[in-house]
């Protein structure tokens, strides 16, 4: 199954108070792994850094000025997340911010029902403590030391880590590799031998095998045939 893992930046809160879209960073992932594709822009919101947002982000107005506007990049951003579901942080606040630009160029809007909320996940599975990102990474031993501020596809790329454990698909995948070890790799480190449910009718008729052994017999008694008659027949693999 294809998900999309999203995060945001924005000039504040409220898209309905004149705040903007800056940055959408989005992740791929297929059957719960990343699969190392990934989306990502810097949007220019027409519009002043309010000193706030800067702090978190780091994204100037100046540095933004230079930057496509959201409908220079929408349609490669829609073709990217395609009809997957959408997995996000505290979802209902990016998504307002998305269908507001969205709503801007008279474009429709994402539905609600493609969120996947990793918040009220981290919430349902840890009740009674802080499920920020940061919380998450260190509950689940991701590395976040290079994330000292906010940024779409950073934040992204480390929820995609956050979700395969939140979900439990990484310790199922550890059980499948085990599995799949086991069967592959002997105690010797060796491949054993499949052996068939149910053995292959003989294809060598009596009459052939009898021709075969006085055959080896002219051969003399040193032939090293003689030594392969003297075991029994191995069963078919």
């Amino acid at each position: 199954m294809r998900e999309i893992v999203l995060d945001t930046e924005t000039t504040g809160l409220d898209p309905l108070r004149g705040d903007r879209l800056v940055e959408v960073g989005c992740v791929e992932v297929f059957n719960r792994m990343p699969t190392g594709q990934t989306f990502h822009r810097y949007i220019n919101p027409q519009r002043d850094m309010p000193a706030e947002a800067f702090a978190v982000h780091g994204l100037s107005a100046e540095f933004l000025s230079t930057k496509p506007l959201f409908d220079e990049v929408v349609d490669d951003f829609l073709e990217f997340i395609g009809d997957a579901p959408l997995v996000i942080h505290n979802a209902s606040f990016d998504i307002s911010f998305i269908n507001a630009e969205l709503d801007r160029i008279k474009r429709a809007a994402i539905p609600r029902e493609r969120l996947v909320d990793t918040l009220l996940l981290a919430r349902r599975k840890h009740p009674g403590v802080s499920n920020r990102l940061d919380d998450l990474c260190s509950r689940y031993a991701i590395d976040n030391s290079h994330r000292t501020k906010h940024g779409a596809l950073l934040d992204a790329e480390l929820l995609a880590e956050v979700y395969v454990d939140l979900i439990g698909a990484r310790q199922s995948q550890l059980i499948l590799a085990s599995e799949s070890e086991e069967i592959r790799v002997g105690t010797n480190g060796d491949a054993p031998r499949r052996q068939r449910p149910a053995p292959l009718a003989p294809r060598v008729s009596e009459a052939e095998r009898e021709a075969h052994r006085a055959f080896i017999a002219t051969m003399g008694e040193k032939a090293i045939w003689n030594e392969y008659l003297a075991q029994p027949a191995a069963g078919p693999a």
